[in-house]
């Protein structure tokens, strides 16, 4: 998939230089990156969620977010991390990133 942020030197570099707001339970670290095509990782703490199935049933559901509400957002790179305490539900996902790409399209350059 091109639009996953996966290398780690690009994350390294988003969180060095980038951006960030938050729309609880979620914070977004967020650059724009001349007209390449979008890119968006996503992450859960392992201080909360102790157990991998967890962690990997929280990123899952904020990829299924964002996959089904893109937009065209050319040379955005953004990582989402979930910042609460709690297993989210997948509408609470759903309008959390929907606030999220609406901010995003407004602060676009």
């Amino acid at each position: 998939m091109a639009e996953r942020l996966k290398s780690r030197k690009q994350i390294d570099f988003l969180f060095r230089s980038a951006k960030s707001f938050s729309v609880f339970p979620l914070r977004v670290f967020y650059r724009w990156e001349g007209s390449a095509a979008a890119r968006v990782g996503v992450g859960a703490p392992k201080r909360h969620f102790k157990r991998a199935v967890d962690r990997n049933r929280i990123k899952r559901l904020l990829r299924e977010g964002y996959r089904l509400q893109k937009e065209a957002l050319p040379g955005l790179h953004a990582f989402i991390i979930y910042t609460g305490k709690e297993l989210p539900t997948q509408a609470e996902i759903m309008d959390k990133i929907g606030v999220i790409l609406k901010k995003l399209r407004d602060l676009q350059p």
